[in-house]
């Protein structure tokens, strides 16, 4: 799981700041000033995200404890980035409004990986 988990947190990483390079220079000019506010928000979180995923990769490569808590963290993070952000980059460059019905769902996994991470760390002595 180490190198899956660094590879999508490398991934997410990257697209990252590719996504908020493009929405700040070629979007400016095509999407309303709140589409690029929510389109920014979903790289934004992308970003600190892939940090948690590449700080659970980095967990898991260092120790044995609370391993089963640490995976579901990372798969939480993942799922929330593709559910969170995907659904807040489609809804900034479609308009279609029933898309921001999905982002809490991205929401509720993260919330999920941070909790699951904060349990591991009651793990630790």
């Amino acid at each position: 799981m180490v190198r899956i988990f660094l590879l999508i947190a490398a991934i997410f990483g990257s697209l990252s700041v590719a996504g908020g390079a493009f929405a700040s220079h070629a979007l400016r000019e095509k999407l309303t000033d709140r589409a690029i506010e929510i389109f920014e928000t979903g790289a934004r979180y992308q970003m600190y995200h892939a940090l948690a995923l590449l700080a659970v990769a980095l967990l898991l490569s260092r120790t044995e404890v609370a391993q089963a808590l640490l995976t579901t963290a990372g798969f939480a993070f993942i799922a929330g980035v593709v559910i969170f952000s995907g659904s807040l980059y489609a809804l900034s460059l479609s308009g279609i409004k029933w898309l921001g019905a999905i982002t809490p769902l991205g929401g509720v996994a993260f919330l999920i990986g941070w909790g699951c991470l904060a349990i591991a760390a009651l793990s630790y002595k």
